[in-house]
């Protein structure tokens, strides 16, 4: 069996993908960063980078680093793993990488694949779907630093990539793996190196995965990983280790999904907002004041929510006083100190719920590599790190991703 070598442009997108191999009985390995030496006995190897939202000329050099390194720890096939809604802007990071790695790895074409059913999002004529709804009509347009306001996949890595891009659609894909194959073949033919490809059903997902089987590279979310060929059948979950004590979560995604996570949760949990006016004006001050608030209830055996905003309305007017960036890299900064102070005075389980800070965390946090754990939703899982020499345990959710109690029956798995 080849060693994949997997490439994640945020973090919750690299635990996603690393749930959804470990679940196919391969050996899952996380780090931070490139790692020069990952465990001999990994099947995978996921490095999780932060490229999304920086330029796209630093996400190409953090990624074919990332390449380099997991090529030479043996890892003969790549995945460039991004998120299952496409998060990207028109300059890429999408399509700038997928170029890269095409000239890095010498791939004579691959596929863009951020087709999840099982998470809700799908594929069908080259459009995305959110649920029922096409990725322009769902919140995602409303994101703050990628809004995605053109579910024509097709369009929009057309006008990232420098090659030719075409589709895979539907209905050939339900004519089976040879008329799938013969299309491909055609495409590429007349220049062609990038498919989008739909998928409606983890069916249509096992085509594409038979069709790309002998590729060295493929791009796209973490909803193929399920259609890879077990290796070992009927193995259990990784076990990982435990640590006591009531569950951080701290949310600085403002998906209209973990908006109603959001709303759920304090009804039922002491919470706490971190408004990002008081962020900006006086994050020290700030930051202490919700330290201070969230340990008491903490150490009283109480799970805390502590949130960055509870509505778009929020969100708009931050940006509209402060501009995107600086409201959001506030709100990171704030995410990823109280995390750091609170692991300090003993809290070792944390949710966080965005994949900026979910990167912003870990790195506070210092840890190097992941474990994967349970899943307690497609494409989230409890994780295993350390810090300061006491394990933690991290749940990493992408914005999109879980139902609406995620945040208060998150360690009903434990």
């Amino acid at each position: 069996m080849s060693r994949l070598g997997c490439v994640a442009d945020d973090f919750t997108g690299a635990t996603d993908l690393a749930g959804n191999l470990a679940a196919t009985g391969r050996r899952v390995v996380v780090t931070v960063g490139p790692d020069d030496r990952p465990p001999e006995d990994a099947d995978a190897v996921v490095v999780a980078l932060k490229s999304r939202n920086v330029p796209p000329e630093e996400a190409v050099a953090a990624c074919l680093d990332a390449h380099r390194k997991l090529a030479r720890a043996g890892c003969d096939r790549i995945w460039f793993k991004y998120c299952s809604t496409f998060d990207s802007t028109a300059r890429g990071n999408i399509g700038p990488v997928t170029d890269a790695l095409l000239e890095a790895t010498g791939a004579p074409w691959t596929i863009a694949c951020p087709a999840f059913p099982a998470g809700g999002r799908t594929v069908y004529q080259g459009h995305l779907f959110v649920g029922d709804r096409l990725l322009s009509e769902s919140g995602m347009r409303h994101h703050p630093l990628t809004p995605m306001t053109d579910p024509d996949l097709v369009r929009v890595m057309g006008a990232q990539s420098r090659y030719r891009v075409g589709l895979l659609p539907h209905r050939v894909l339900r004519a089976g793996e040879t008329t799938a194959r013969d299309h491909v073949s055609a495409l590429v033919a007349k220049g062609v190196r990038v498919v989008v490809t739909d998928a409606l059903h983890g069916d249509d997902l096992s085509v594409i995965e038979r069709v790309t089987r002998d590729l060295p590279l493929i791009t796209g979310g973490s909803g193929l990983a399920l259609s890879l060929p077990p290796v070992r059948p009927g193995a259990a979950a990784a076990r990982i280790r435990l640590a006591p004590g009531p569950l951080a979560v701290l949310a600085g995604s403002v998906s209209d999904t973990t908006l109603a996570q959001i709303r759920h949760a304090r009804s039922l949990l002491p919470h706490r907002l971190l408004s990002v006016g008081d962020l900006v004006r006086s994050p020290e001050a700030t930051v202490a004041d919700a330290v201070a608030w969230a340990a008491a209830h903490l150490d009283a055996g109480r799970d805390v929510l502590m949130y960055s905003a509870d509505d778009h309305a929020q969100v708009r007017a931050a940006q509209e006083a402060y501009g995107v960036e600086r409201s959001a890299q506030a709100a990171e900064r704030a995410l990823a100190d109280c995390a750091r102070a609170l692991a300090c005075r003993g809290v070792r389980r944390f949710l966080v719920a965005g994949g900026e800070s979910s990167g912003a965390v870990v790195e506070a946090l210092g840890v190097s590599r992941l474990r994967i754990g349970p899943a307690i939703a497609p494409g989230v899982s409890w994780t295993e790190a350390t810090h300061g020499g006491r394990t933690l345990n991290l749940v990493l959710k992408s914005g999109n991703f879980g139902a609406e109690d995620l945040f208060t029956t998150a360690q009903d798995v434990l």
